[in-house]
């Protein structure tokens, strides 16, 4: 007898998270994205993986592009996931067929990385320049996330002794925790180690007092890690205090990090590693933003450039 649907997603994100070392998140994407999957050829009175055509797949997909309104990249990704659980299916023998290899994904436009100038990153930070608890964190969460150029969930998943040093600097760089658990070593720089050792001296004790013992770098209020979602809340509220009209969220700190060490003549391998990119492509398309700022300057300033 054939497995349920929900049996062979469940089978799939095992087999992600044990022999592919996907990360919780993504595993909690990938979830999402298939679990809409399996409600949508429920609706159509689809129980059975082996009984889904090419056109079901199509038809989801089109459910998504239109019914949904969701973006082009959204729809990619759940596409994405849902070709991975029928290749994985046909190759473990729970289907006799892939039907969902012949499905295309919709065409994602060149999304170049936004980043912000440095006059707005200085103000960002001003704006978390007080010295009460919760200022003193602010500020050592912004600073490394600018200074490292780590993904939100890199930064809240720190702990206290991922802050390491090297010879006599204390806390001179920071282990981060990557996707697929891939470990890289990162300098702080001395205004992120300044704001980090503050905070560890006079904050974090305070709001380590009034919840459970934790490891965590980053607390909130009530003493327990700092969430994602605080993070993003962070950033917005301090960016709001500054006076930044452009929406500006971790990932714009980790755009503003890469673009401006390529600016400053920083090597795209180099950047790449800081990064935790897989592959150096991703990184190069920082450097495409950087041509666009280098040719719209040679534009203003040449007399003859128009």
């Amino acid at each position: 007898m054939a497995a349920a649907i929900p049996t062979l997603v469940e089978r799939y994100l095992r087999h992600l998270a044990i022999e592919r070392g996907r990360a919780a998140n993504t595993l909690a994407a990938y979830r999402c994205d298939l679990d809409a999957y399996a409600a949508f050829l429920s609706e159509r009175e689809i129980v059975d993986l082996e009984a889904v055509s090419a056109a079901d797949v199509s038809a989801f997909s089109q459910h998504l592009s239109e019914g949904e309104q969701r973006s082009p990249a959204s729809v990619a990704r759940s596409l994405s996931s849902v070709r991975g659980l029928h290749r994985f299916c046909a190759e473990e023998g729970h289907v006799t067929a892939d039907v969902a290899a012949l499905t295309k994904p919709p065409k994602l436009g060149l999304r170049l990385p936004k980043a912000i100038p440095l006059s707005q990153v200085e103000a960002l930070l001003a704006a978390a320049g007080g010295d009460d608890p919760v200022s003193l964190r602010d500020r050592a969460l912004l600073e490394l996330l600018y200074a490292t150029g780590a993904r939100v969930s890199e930064a809240v998943g720190l702990n206290v002794d991922d802050v390491i040093g090297t010879g006599d600097e204390r806390g001179e760089v920071v282990r981060l925790l990557g996707k697929g658990g891939k470990q890289r070593i990162v300098p702080l720089g001395s205004y992120a180690r300044a704001a980090i050792d503050a905070y560890l001296v006079r904050a974090r004790p305070v709001m380590s007092a009034r919840g459970r013992a934790t490891p965590a770098l980053f607390l909130g209020v009530r003493g327990a890690r700092v969430s994602r979602q605080n993070a993003w809340l962070i950033i917005r509220s301090r960016a709001e205090q500054a006076g930044i009209d452009t929406e500006v969220s971790p990932h714009t700190l980790r755009h503003s990090f890469a673009t401006h060490l390529l600016e400053g003549g920083a090597d795209v391998r180099v950047v790449q590693e800081l990064l935790g990119h897989s592959s150096v492509a991703t990184t190069q398309l920082y450097t495409l933003v950087t041509a666009d700022t280098l040719r719209d300057m040679y534009t203003t300033a040449h007399p003859r450039a128009r």
